[in-house]
């Protein structure tokens, strides 16, 4: 089995309390930072790593970190609204090793001379912010936050927030607007959040699951990280699998790990349910464009992936197999887009609920055929055209589901019925 970096010591009884997870090595890397680095050779270290971002651009950490602005106060805000269907890996961190992450977060904001920094915690989250809260408390005790850390000079407040459950907060610019007191509404760009975010100041926006790294990456060297992973895509990731697989989970792998091990390897997924033949597989998240079983072989990185036609978002890898309607598992995921549109923008409010529309009378077998290319045109005017990246992600399933399974789309036009699954039929001129 490859070498575990984050997720090594989940297993470990107690590993969320303070005492246990200094066992295993916790605050060492915080201790090694404020002892023999500057902030700017911690952001060069975690650079020369290669480490990416894991909330879905897969944007250089430390590149994003070297463009803040030089004015004070400078923030820093640790993304934990995981809301993407199908990921759900930032929750298992917090839950299970929440001083990682904070410890992820101070070693952050030491490297970006930030004074307060703020987790933000999905709402239904519910148990995972009390452990975060928990493992904060544990280290404002232990002085690994508050003023003059470990002697050092550095000074940091950490505040654990709590959404209210809504996908647009998952937006770096909407999640300021709701920490700032207002509705989670995404805010036009630019300015970017490194030069105006968090109240007017300059302020790095990093997802869970990026944080949770640091500390590894400042313990053992960048080096050491860039030795996992492909010449672009360093490091390892949490690949969060579910759908038709035997054993769904989240599995840490290093990237550039084909897509076929993570699904058939008795170590992951171990096969596809019942034994039948895959169908398709979202590489990325419900955001992502599906991909067909053709691509099984894709290795799972940032550049191979996208030149398979998806991305790899959040690492939520849903797997489908030969029984799944493709028309039926499409209208789903809308119907979330539809339900999670902040409603700031007229193509994405508008567009969500018509394309929902559409879906529902194709599924129950009172579409047109002229209804498909309907769907794509909607999706044309919503892509690219909405104020923010949720617009695009309630296109992306339905643009490939009809790029590659468009004949099921027909099927539903033309009899009325799913083409396979428990509600398929055969067509009435068959059954004659």
């Amino acid at each position: 089995m490859p070498e575990l970096i984050i997720t090594k010591h989940l297993d470990v009884p107690g590993i969320d309390r303070l005492d246990v997870y200094r066992q295993y090595g916790g605050y060492e890397a915080l201790e090694k930072a404020l002892r023999e680095y500057q902030p700017e050779e911690i952001v060069e270290l975690v650079k020369k790593s290669g480490l990416r971002g894991r909330g879905g651009a897969g944007f250089p950490t430390g590149m994003k970190w070297g463009f803040l602005a030089k004015n004070e106060p400078r923030y820093l805000c640790c993304n934990c609204d995981e809301s993407e269907p199908g990921t759900f890996k930032d929750r298992m961190l917090m839950e299970k090793n929440p001083h990682q992450l904070v410890e992820g977060v101070i070693l952050t904001s030491y490297a970006c001379r930030v004074s307060t920094a703020f987790i933000y915690v999905r709402g239904e989250l519910a148990y995972a912010a009390r452990q975060v809260q928990r493992a904060v408390d544990e280290a404002y005790a232990a002085g690994y936050i508050g003023k003059n850390i470990l002697g050092s000079g550095y000074s940091l407040d950490v505040i654990v927030h709590r959404g209210a459950g809504a996908y647009i907060c998952g937006e770096e610019s909407a999640l300021m607007e709701s920490l700032e007191g207002r509705r989670g509404y995404p805010r036009l760009k630019p300015p970017f959040p490194a030069a105006v975010g968090l109240y007017g100041g300059p302020t790095v926006i990093n997802n869970c699951e990026t944080l949770s790294t640091v500390p590894a990456i400042v313990r053992n060297g960048a080096d050491w990280y860039a030795s996992f992973g492909t010449e672009k895509s360093k490091g390892t990731r949490i690949f969060c699998l579910s759908g038709h697989v035997k054993k769904p989970g989240n599995y840490e792998l290093p990237l550039g790990t084909p897509l076929r091990t993570l699904i058939y390897d008795e170590q992951y997924g171990g096969g596809i349910l019942g034994d039948k033949k895959l169908k398709a597989v979202i590489p990325g998240g419900s955001s992502t464009f599906i991909l067909g079983a053709d691509k099984v072989d894709t290795p799972l990185d940032f550049e191979s992936v996208a030149a398979a036609g998806s991305m790899l978002g959040s690492g939520g890898v849903i797997v489908m197999h030969e029984d799944t309607c493709i028309v039926d598992a499409v209208l789903r995921m809308t119907e979330f887009y539809r339900d999670e549109s902040c409603g700031k923008c007229t193509p994405c409010r508008e567009g969500t609920y018509w394309l929902v529309q559409l879906l529902e009378r194709i599924e129950h077998g009172h579409g047109k055929m002229s209804d498909i290319d309907l769907l794509l045109d909607i999706c044309d005017n919503i892509s690219g055209k909405s104020f923010c990246p949720l617009g695009d992600a309630a296109t992306s399933s339905i643009t490939s589901s009809i790029k590659l399974f468009r004949e099921e789309y027909e099927y539903h036009v033309r009899e009325g019925c799913c083409m396979v699954g428990p509600k398929a039929r055969k067509p009435a001129a068959a059954a004659l």
